[in-house]
């Protein structure tokens, strides 16, 4: 591959990573953090549901607290009638046409109603023996007892807690509102909290490869520097270029991505916003070989509703 070629690659490989980034990271999921995180610690603090994924579900289930749906019912987590509901109702087209949820005087009766709906259901009873900051292990498993239908259900999960930081509020009993500030006027991303970029960044996995979220104040050469590696390998394990710059939230892979995604995902199905950049850093699948697999181009753009072969 020539060096032409491969800077031509790299420009789109930015491109598309920005452009996944600005669409990921909304004011509208700020602000709904900023309103609903005390309810979703009450959750973790009374029933052992971590924070974080309360607050996954109930932006993801709720546009936000901005879908239609959601403002009618007041519900924000897709919970259907079923037959042992006796409230109030509202019919949406869901799964099928017109199917019965559950509605709600005010958004607090939502989420006791969620933890009594998950503590109340054998299926799901095997995801309170995680420990309370587990959330991939939540996630996975809420997936597997069938919460949703949605195959990729618990990578959206884990991928709204890791962008928004949504775990920090699993890792204390007491959170300060004040910390978390719903814009940030340098970057245009809304604030990720206080963690400065000199601290020690937390380790996750995903397809066992180690990733670590950005602060406030990263950049690639700081966290090069923190794992005692250089920039260009930081840089190339995250196919980015010399001129890249590091949104506050991004993840950033501190080891090489896999060449395929784990048994259990065997595809994707591209949801609107996503990029080939995205689906490979959500996945920790390299950009090339998901290209490779699929029989694409580097040139070639994905369209939403595509399914993408991940191994």
């Amino acid at each position: 591959m020539t060096t032409g070629f491969k800077a031509q690659i790299l420009s789109i490989l930015l491109f598309v990573s920005l452009l996944a980034v600005a669409q990921t990271r909304t004011q509208s999921y700020l602000t709904y953090i900023e309103q609903y995180h005390q309810l979703a610690e009450k959750q973790q603090k009374e029933h052992k549901i971590p924070a974080s994924i309360v607050l996954a579900q109930g932006l993801l289930e709720s546009g936000a607290g901005l879908s239609s749906f959601a403002r009618q019912s007041n519900n924000h987590f897709g919970i259907k009638c079923n037959n042992d509901w006796t409230g109030d109702k509202i019919y949406h087209d869901d799964d099928a046409k017109g199917e019965c949820f559950r509605k709600y005087n005010q958004v607090l009766d939502s989420y006791e109603d969620h933890a009594a709906f998950l503590k109340n259901r054998p299926r799901y009873s095997f995801l309170f023996e995680l420990e309370p900051t587990d959330y991939e292990g939540w996630a996975h498993g809420l997936k597997k007892a069938g919460y949703a239908t949605d195959p990729t259900y618990d990578y959206k999960l884990i991928s709204i807690i890791e962008i928004y930081d949504l775990h920090r509020f699993d890792l204390s009993n007491t959170y300060n509102s004040k910390d978390f500030n719903l814009a940030n006027k340098n970057t245009g991303y809304g604030s990720m909290g206080t963690i400065q970029g000199a601290m020690n960044h937390q380790i996750y996995r995903v397809n066992g490869a180690k990733f670590v979220t950005s602060c406030n104040g990263d950049s690639y050469a700081v966290i090069a520097d923190e794992f005692k590696t250089t920039e260009s390998r930081i840089r190339e394990y995250n196919e980015v270029d010399a001129t890249a710059t590091l949104p506050i939230g991004s993840r950033v892979f501190v080891e090489s991505k896999k060449n395929r995604a784990p048994k259990e995902c065997e595809t994707h199905i591209v949801q609107d916003g996503e990029s080939m950049y995205s689906i490979s850093q959500d996945y920790g699948v390299k950009v090339e070989k998901l290209y490779s697999l699929n029989k694409m181009s580097f040139t070639d753009s994905v369209s939403f509703g595509q399914v993408l072969k991940l191994r």
